[in-house]
């Protein structure tokens, strides 16, 4: 049974074939060509973090793939009075086709796929955000062409996203420059795995530096809303501005999960900017995860 969890859950062959045939929907969605390959197949989507992106594309691509989501929340639940996630795994193996989950425990997320018999997706988790660097890739791909050999600059907070990162350019083989400020940086073990691949650094100036792409998230991502003042002092000097866009290459790109706080992590003329593509990329959740789910059922069904 083949689940995504992380990047690494696939082969670098794999992803390509996975955002291509999210470049590939995504052309026969505006197209309006009918993508109903999986009638009567049903996504179960539990959310312990509240999402706009995640729910929508994933709850929009079953739709459009034929399928249909559930959106389950732990309030709604057996979960959020105590039931474990191996228990409620077996359930909804037996009800459902696929299950998608947004978890604020890494380790929650691997007990459940311990007890799946259907395939299951990290929609976010705190280790890992594999779903975002689909449509990260796919939008770089679709704009640029491959990102092997490429360098990425990521500025700001080692997290999830970062983590993520740091495994797709591994995967697919390009050099990654982090940087953040000490007691914020990614997972130590995922650094040391990655080998040169990865490098840091406390400046965002040698970070973008002939970079060809850029990419930023919030200071505070959810469940570090308490440390938002401290969190403030720490990112003051790794908000990308228009002069950290001109230190890269003359077309590189810039990058955004979302949602954004202007004046922050990214200024407004950034953001909103000629070089900006945080709009395809949100846009691409959707076509890439409608690829990605096709995927794991086929391998689900061969």
């Amino acid at each position: 049974m083949r689940h995504f969890l992380s990047v690494a859950d696939l082969s670098g062959d794999e992803f390509r074939a996975i955002i291509k045939r999210g470049s590939e929907f995504r052309k026969q969605f505006e197209a309006g060509e009918n993508q109903a390959l999986f009638p009567r197949k049903t996504m179960a989507m539990i959310f312990e973090k509240s999402s706009t992106r995640t729910r929508v594309s994933f709850e929009a691509g079953m739709a459009q793939l034929g399928g249909h989501a559930l959106y389950l929340s732990p309030d709604d639940t057996q979960l959020g009075r105590g039931e474990p996630m191996e228990d409620t795994a077996r359930v909804l193996s037996q009800m459902v086709d696929i299950v998608m989950i947004r978890t604020y425990s890494h380790e929650a997320l691997q007990r459940f796929c311990s007890a799946s018999s259907i395939p299951v997706i990290n929609g976010l988790s705190d280790l890992f955000h594999p779903c975002q660097l689909l449509a990260d890739m796919q939008t770089y791909f679709d704009y640029r062409g491959d990102i092997k050999g490429k360098t990425v600059a990521w500025i700001g907070d080692g997290n999830n996203v970062c983590n993520s990162f740091i495994n797709t350019a591994k995967l697919l083989d390009f050099n990654l420059r982090i940087a953040s400020p000490v007691g914020y940086l990614p997972n130590q073990s995922l650094l040391d795995n990655a080998g040169s691949q990865v490098t840091l650094s406390t400046s965002v100036n040698e970070a973008v530096d002939k970079a060809d792409l850029i990419v930023t998230d919030v200071w505070s991502s959810m469940g570090h809303e308490s440390e938002s003042n401290k969190r403030t002092v720490a990112f003051a000097d790794y908000s990308v501005t228009k002069a950290h866009l001109d230190l890269a290459t003359k077309d590189a790109l810039f990058m955004h999960c979302l949602p954004a706080h202007r004046g922050e992590e990214v200024d407004a003329n950034v953001i909103d900017g000629d070089q900006s593509v945080v709009w395809d990329e949100a846009g691409n959740r959707l076509h890439a995860q409608k690829a990605l789910i096709e995927f794991l059922l086929m391998s689900a069904n061969s």
